[in-house]
């Protein structure tokens, strides 16, 4: 090589790095794209190991910067949390939804009453929503709706009873019953229950004035929230009530099918599980969230056999036997409409359909009696089924008949007063 080959040879040597770039580990932007929708695509089925799937995993492999995932490592699991495809069953607790179960005794000349209630107590002034429920439910046909309201109203106090002869209240007859030990539940007795069952909350709390009360029921319970707000048992505390999916007319004509219903219905269940399934099966609680909640509360355990040590041979059997009420149903709803119309307080209809409106209703919403709030996508268990809706309804209708919140414009006096002392 000349002297010249070798000056060109230096200089051209001189200008290079003195260390060789290493290789980027990162990846390109395609790569990542791809790697992110590789990601969000379906997982393939490990079970298809064909050859053009084993040479593009090898190709992959053999690709800079490509990271093949241990199996062990579970980098697709799904989080804890994720909710399952399939909807479980599981019974859910009732403290979930309130805080506090409460058994209150209440001792009368010819009976003693031991109340089974949910209760969460209010904070303030925030008024006390008394929930009561339809014929043979619970007291937990309001825990979904009770969770979605206190997101709405958090300082208000929930009261939701288990009427007699329903989820675990207890009466105890002092004297012989005439109903061969069938609990009374004439509407008379079920709204005096309701009544004193808001003043032993009272008598627990402490309280030296009642709260603002709004009353709500749900079908019977509609009929008993109305007759206990006609007879002004509990003063002025109570700001309004609210009643839910039932209408005189259409409950009284309810009535002559509902014999026919009842024997449909399954006797017993082999487990709460077929129990809740059933009640969402045949869409008599459309939510399965609330149906976990509530259907529970509607059995009771039955040993199928006399064998004690034998736990799986059992079955579940309604706690209320609705077909031998049929001796109150009329009294229950007969004149209903016009208890809702005549009593003080604000006053909210929830249907879940406005066929259910007769005529004495519709009349009374043309003059603006009462506020109507109509949801048909629910069935009859509209808190159940609707329960968000069902709490922004209630919690609107609370706000707007709040003494506590109300705000009354200053006088005419008031008024030029202070333009005056402006001058």
């Amino acid at each position: 090589m000349s002297d010249l080959q070798r000056s060109f040879a230096k200089a051209k040597l001189a200008g290079l790095p003195f260390d060789p770039p290493m290789p980027s580990t990162d990846l390109p932007d395609e790569d990542e794209h791809a790697e992110e929708a590789d990601y969000l695509k379906p997982l393939p089925d490990p079970t298809q190991d064909d050859d053009s799937s084993s040479a593009s995993s090898a190709s992959s492999a053999s690709s800079t910067g490509t990271i093949r995932p241990s199996p062990s490592k579970h980098l697709f699991a799904r989080p804890k949390g994720y909710p399952s495809l399939k909807k479980s069953l599981d019974p859910l607790p009732w403290n979930d939804y309130f805080s506090q179960e409460c058994y209150w005794a209440n001792h009368r000349p010819t009976e003693s009453i031991t109340h089974h209630v949910y209760f969460v107590p209010p904070i303030g002034k925030a008024p006390l929503l008394v929930m009561h429920h339809g014929a043979g439910s619970s007291g937990l046909s309001f825990a979904l709706f009770s969770l979605e309201i206190r997101k709405a109203l958090p300082n208000c106090g929930l009261l939701s009873v288990d009427a007699r002869g329903h989820g675990e209240t207890t009466v105890s007859s002092l004297e012989a019953s005439p109903n061969d030990g069938d609990p009374d539940l004439s509407l008379e007795v079920l709204s005096q229950d309701l009544a004193e069952v808001v003043g032993l909350a009272k008598t627990e709390m402490g309280w030296v004035e009642m709260p603002d009360i709004v009353l709500i029921g749900h079908s019977l319970g509609g009929a008993v929230v109305a007759d206990l707000a006609v007879s002004g048992r509990l003063g002025k505390s109570v700001l309004g009530y609210a009643v839910l999916d039932v209408v005189e007319g259409s409950a009284m004509d309810a009535l002559q099918s509902m014999q026919q219903y009842l024997a449909t219905r399954p006797k017993t269940f082999p487990s709460l599980h077929s129990a809740i399934e059933w009640h969402t099966r045949t869409r008599t609680v459309r939510s399965t969230m609330s149906a976990r909640i509530s259907v529970p509360s509607l059995m009771r355990r039955v040993p199928a056999s006399s064998n004690a040590n034998d736990d799986h041979d059992e079955t579940w059997t309604w706690r209320t036997e609705l077909s031998k009420t049929e001796q109150y149903w009329s009294n229950w709803f007969n004149g209903l409409s016009s208890k809702f119309l005549s009593a003080n307080g604000g006053k909210l209809l929830i249907l879940a359909g406005t066929d259910r409106l007769d005529k004495e209703l519709m009349i009374g919403q043309m003059q603006g009696k009462y506020q109507l709030q109509v949801f048909p996508e629910a069935g009859h268990f509209v808190q159940e089924d609707c329960a968000e809706k069902t709490a922004i309804a209630v919690a609107d209708f609370v706000k707007r008949n709040d003494r506590a919140a109300l705000v009354l414009p200053p006088k005419v006096g008031q008024m030029a007063e202070k333009a005056n002392g402006l001058k």
